[in-house]
């Protein structure tokens, strides 16, 4: 059963060797994080999985101890998935290595860490399910839901500007502040692909996974400083 979810952004600007000298910047966002996942320890659960959205090679499990570098973003960082585990056979997407780093940042509890790519592309029917599939893992299951709303917010933006970025961001936003399973599950999926939001499947697994766990939402943050909507939020 989820008893708790944490819900952060995922550009790997959030990490400030990352971001070097814009990393102010990201402070207050960056801070609201913090906060988000603070919750994930004081629900005391009893596995935590990091959700991310990726690509297909990046889809699938990555098991606690896997690792992540932040090398192809021009900084020698690594970071690791929980503090111990097998010897990894391949690296975190960047999604999850930004979701590593938040908890690397955390007084996390002491339970199972695990990292699960889910596919941007992925239908929400059957981001649903998977998240059906994801709370009946444990009695008590938290997770870290990693994702970025619209990169067509402005005209400097990765994808240029799309007047229909903004109002999408916005529901998506009241969605997840709310911890509103019906927004959720109605966010268009094709329309969030024209709009290059990153998050909708991650979003989307988190529905199904909340489905009678009864969770109350906080919005701690919304911005798009670099054209892109970033949005921090906590599921207790």
């Amino acid at each position: 059963m989820l008893v708790a979810a944490a819900l952060c952004p995922c550009p790997p600007l959030l990490v400030p060797e990352v971001a070097a000298g814009a990393a102010p910047e990201l402070d207050v966002l960056r801070a609201a994080c913090l906060d988000a996942v603070g919750v994930l320890a004081a629900a005391r659960p009893d596995r935590l999985v990091v959700l991310g959205p990726t690509d297909e090679a990046g889809r699938g499990a990555y098991p606690q101890g896997a690792t992540g570098t932040f090398r192809g973003f021009g900084v020698d960082l690594h970071v690791r998935l929980g503090a111990f585990g097998p010897a990894p056979e391949r690296d975190l997407p960047p999604s999850l290595s930004v979701g590593a780093w938040l908890l690397s940042r955390t007084d996390w509890a002491d339970a199972p860490v695990e990292g699960l790519g889910v596919t941007e592309s992925l239908t929400g029917d059957r981001c649903r399910a998977l998240g059906r599939e994801l709370a009946a893992s444990a009695p008590r299951l938290a997770l870290l839901v990693m994702g970025d709303g619209s990169a067509r917010r402005s005209l400097k933006a990765p994808g240029y500007f799309d007047e229909r970025a903004a109002d999408f961001d916005a529901a998506a936003a009241r969605a997840l502040g709310a911890a509103d399973l019906a927004a959720l599950a109605a966010l268009d999926e094709e329309l969030a692909a024209d709009l290059l939001v990153s998050g909708r499947s991650c979003w989307q697994v988190l529905a199904g996974a909340a489905e009678g766990a009864g969770l109350r939402g906080q919005l701690l943050r919304e911005e798009a400083p670099y054209g892109v909507g970033y949005v921090a939020a906590a599921w207790t």
